[in-house]
């Protein structure tokens, strides 16, 4: 390693952030908040470290994340399953915050991930509208089906609830809907992806705010990056099933239940699914293929600009 290059790795918690950067070993705490992001700032700064690293969080790394990302710092947010494996290659099974920055410092510097560029602002409050909407309808579905069940002193706190729960649910999507309005850009991709059967207006909204990524990569980047792509499974003469894995969950979510639908009403995808099952493809890995190859013509779309065709699949050199 280059003397003058430095990696830090930062273990994120609710209340502090604790720091450490590798080689010299230097390490602090601030605390999770606009303050603290400030002072790591500003230290960080003056230090001009090669990359930063920080574990996704459920959310907690967010503000810090972006303070790094706008004072022009090189940060990259990484899948804690992956860093955790990382450790324990290393022999690293004991787990304090310290620890886990060394860690991540560690990563940082063997590793190497390409940094990709954060969603604006705007698109990140987007993908947070469209997130809370998800919550909601959730919490719907669970207060229906308890309302089957449910004594009758309770019924009449189950439908307010309900009610409450839809009213929300609107007002979110009224909320959704302003903003694309004023937005060109996805109102003209959402326009385009919609045009595809099979594809819903929600899966579209969910599609450009949390895959910004969408036509910026080939078509195994993008599968891979959503959790579609088929991993092999093999060791010397065996040939084990291959199965997908990991990738955004909620992306993954919605384009299932498009692909789904897009198996009965869309011409392209129906014949596609027909096709492996008729080979003897059990239904649910046709299906997740018809989720690569519909995330694949719509990374296509979007990537050259152009409008649905039924016969895409059979003409586009991007398309499985």
């Amino acid at each position: 390693m280059n003397n003058s290059q430095s990696f830090v790795g930062i273990d994120v918690s609710k209340a502090e952030l604790e720091v450490y950067v590798r080689p010299n070993g230097t390490h602090w705490t601030v605390h999770n908040d606009a303050e603290g992001h400030s002072q790591l700032v500003r230290r960080l700064s003056t230090m001009a470290p090669t990359l930063i690293v920080l574990e996704a969080t459920g959310g907690l790394e967010r503000k810090a994340t972006y303070a790094l990302t706008e004072a022009g710092l090189p940060v990259f947010v990484a899948n804690p399953r992956r860093t955790r494996d990382f450790a324990r290659s290393l022999g690293l099974l004991a787990k304090t915050d310290r620890l886990d920055a060394q860690a991540l410092a560690h990563f940082a510097d063997a590793v190497r991930p390409e940094l990709r560029d954060l969603p604006d602002q705007e698109t990140q409050e987007l993908s947070a509208l469209l997130s809370r909407r998800r919550q909601l309808v959730d919490n719907l579905t669970a207060e229906r089906n308890r309302l089957y069940s449910a004594s009758s002193c309770i019924e009449a706190s189950i439908k307010a609830h309900i009610t409450w729960l839809q009213e929300a649910i609107a007002a979110l999507e009224q909320e959704i809907d302003h903003r694309i309005q004023a937005n060109a850009q996805w109102q003209a991709q959402i326009k385009q992806l919609s045009a595809v059967k099979g594809v819903g207006k929600i899966t579209a909204f969910t599609l450009t705010a949390d895959l910004p990524e969408l036509g910026l990569l080939n078509r195994k980047q993008i599968a891979a990056l959503v959790g579609v792509a088929p991993l092999n499974n093999d060791s010397g003469f065996r040939r084990g099933k291959r199965y997908v894995w990991g990738g955004r969950a909620a992306v993954r979510t919605a384009l299932y239940m498009a692909a789904l639908s897009a198996s009965r009403f869309n011409p392209t995808i129906k014949a596609f699914y027909e096709r492996l099952t008729n080979a003897g493809k059990p239904k649910k890995v046709a299906l997740t293929a018809c989720m690569r190859k519909l995330l694949t013509i719509l990374n296509a779309m979007v990537k050259n600009g152009t409008a649905w065709d039924p016969d895409y699949s059979q003409r586009a050199t991007d398309v499985i």
